[in-house]
């Protein structure tokens, strides 16, 4: 590739230079932004940790990186009381510095992940009980644990809350979408923003993320715009005494040639892309890291049908796009339906979207209204009544209950999506076997989103619990060590947040406290090693 102009390029250089030279502590004579023919060399800036992903999961590991310790209030008693006997034991250390196992060992939560369920309760006393407790922690910036680092991500801090639809509310209270030593509800106060209720638009959300970068100083880690092409492995020869080769760096196709006729040792990680530049152009980079973290999310890839016809133009995959069509008018008039297909909160809220908008719903699914997985039976009434209303038209509004399909809503429970024919029409198949052919004027598909994890070897399918599947937050999640969030078929490569099964912001929390902790660990002994090679005996020509 060329770069797209000297100034750009500049730019981008200065902004690596002004910040990591300094805080690595040492002179670097050439920056990770090198053509892509050019092999790397070790002269070239290879950072600690690069965080994939600017959203909250991305944002809470860059903060604790950045110094940020826990600890447990002077005043604080947590309502376990095995728990806070524990946290007394090693009350002068942070949280990131015990045994984060031994703290999380007999606690019970929403999440599949011991340590989420740890800091979650530490942050949210029994919140799941109804109870509002305030935090028993306090935090410190201790700069001697910073760990230099860099968050890459398409847009401002905050990741995918800025392209969400801003009509609905969350799902989750504003106090549990909160990182880390910022309230929310105290910053909205600040604000003069005039929060009504406990749930907020996610446009608040994301203004909050992007703020809480800026208030807590984190922005110096911080690069917008950048777009990640490929992160892979490097890898060096070891010579028959046992000598690595510095600069023989092999391709991944001279490593499946060689396999077995060299012992090789794996080197750091290389992660190429672009950054988007104020005019448009892409100024290509590239970085060298000891450990990755994705943080990516799922927003990536919308959930398909993978069936006939799905690709015609009025078949829609996101709520974006059926808002701007009922915007511009597309749906005005219409005497045919629309047609959403899933059973999940975005499905609903498209229901609610349309009927609000006096737009007839079709509205077909694949479980039973009694299937007691569907998100609605979650969810209390009294926090949630509009997700129960489409709920209650769910079970009311069959097309069974009537032989004539009601005006604004009618379910199809149990049916499936054959394929969507040309002159907007879909068929349908029952649980017992039945075909129907339904006519609508567009047809919206909200049945989940996929992380996509293209940029690594293989799109990342060998690091899930199931090899060689892709990448799913409930099927299959990558697998990770429970304590460290190290994935545990790839060292040095991290995962949290909706990767790891964690969807819900109180939850992410706890993967970058999982890894701030390994990390801190990893260093320390580091620096160990490099001082007891300095101060003991004669050096290594």
């Amino acid at each position: 590739r060329t770069y797209s102009g000297t100034e750009t390029e500049g730019q981008l250089l200065n902004s690596f230079v002004q910040y990591f030279g300094d805080s690595l502590g040492r002179k670097i004579k050439r920056m990770p932004l090198i053509e892509e023919t050019v092999l790397p060399e070790d002269s070239l800036l290879t950072l600690p940790v690069v965080i994939i992903g600017n959203g909250p999961s991305g944002i809470c590991l860059s903060y604790l990186l950045s110094g940020y310790r826990p600890y447990l209030s002077p005043e604080a008693i947590h309502p376990n009381p095995i728990l806070h006997t524990k946290l007394e034991e090693a009350r002068h250390l942070s949280i990131v510095d015990q045994d984060l196992e031994y703290l999380s060992e007999g606690l019970e939560g929403r999440s599949s992940n011991p340590v989420a369920v740890l800091f979650d309760t530490l942050l949210h006393p029994d919140a799941d009980f109804g109870y509002d407790y305030p935090p028993v922690l306090h935090w410190k910036l201790e700069q001697h644990n910073y760990i230099p680092h860099i968050v890459l991500g398409k847009g401002p801090p905050g990741g995918a809350w800025h392209s969400m639809e801003g009509s609905m509310l969350t799902i989750s209270f504003g106090d549990w979408m909160e990182l880390p030593g910022l309230s929310f509800k105290e910053w909205a106060a600040s604000k003069r923003r005039n929060i009504k209720s406990d749930r907020v638009m996610p446009e608040e959300i994301a203004c909050y993320y992007k703020h809480y970068v800026k208030v807590m100083g984190l922005q110096k880690n911080f690069r917008d715009n950048v777009y990640i092409t490929s992160v892979s492995r490097l890898y060096r020869e070891k010579d028959d005494e046992g000598r690595s080769h510095q600069n023989e760096d092999i391709s991944t196709q001279h490593l499946e040639m060689e396999d077995g006729q060299k012992s090789l040792i794996k080197r750091n990680w290389e992660v190429r892309g672009y950054q988007r530049a104020t005019d448009g152009s892409h100024v290509p980079f590239c970085l060298f890291a000891e450990n990755v973290a994705l943080a990516t999310g799922t927003f990536d890839s919308p959930g398909r049908l993978q069936v006939e016809g799905e690709d015609f133009p009025f078949v829609l995959h996101s709520m974006s796009d059926f808002g701007a069509a009922i915007s511009k008018g597309k749906l005005r008039g219409k005497a045919d339906p629309v047609l959403i297909v899933g059973a999940g909160l975005t499905a609903a809220d498209a229901v609610l979207c349309a009927y609000n908008n006096n737009i007839p719903v079709v509205h077909v699914f694949r479980r039973r209204v009694t299937d007691t997985s569907l998100i609605f039976k979650q969810l209390p009434k009294k926090l949630y009544p509009e997700y129960h209303k489409v709920y209650h038209m769910m079970c009311t509004q069959s097309h069974t209950v009537d032989s004539n399909q009601h005006s604004a809503y009618t379910s199809f429970p149990e049916h499936n999506v054959l394929s969507f024919k040309p002159e907007m029409k879909c068929v349908l198949q029952s649980a017992s076997g039945l075909k129907k052919i339904l006519k609508f004027s567009v047809a919206l598909v909200l049945i989940g989103s996929h992380p996509n994890l293209f940029f690594l070897k293989d799109q990342g399918h060998s690091i899930g619990h199931h090899s060689n599947q892709p990448i799913t937050c409930k099927g299959n999640p990558i697998e990770i060590d429970p304590y460290t969030y190290e994935c545990t078929k790839e060292a040095n490569l991290f995962a949290l947040g909706p990767l790891v099964g964690d969807n819900f912001v109180r939850f992410l929390k706890g993967g970058a406290l999982g890894i701030a902790r390994c990390l801190a660990i990893r260093q320390k002994k580091k620096h160990e090693l490099i001082e007891s090679e300095d101060g003991g005996g004669e050096g290594v020509p």
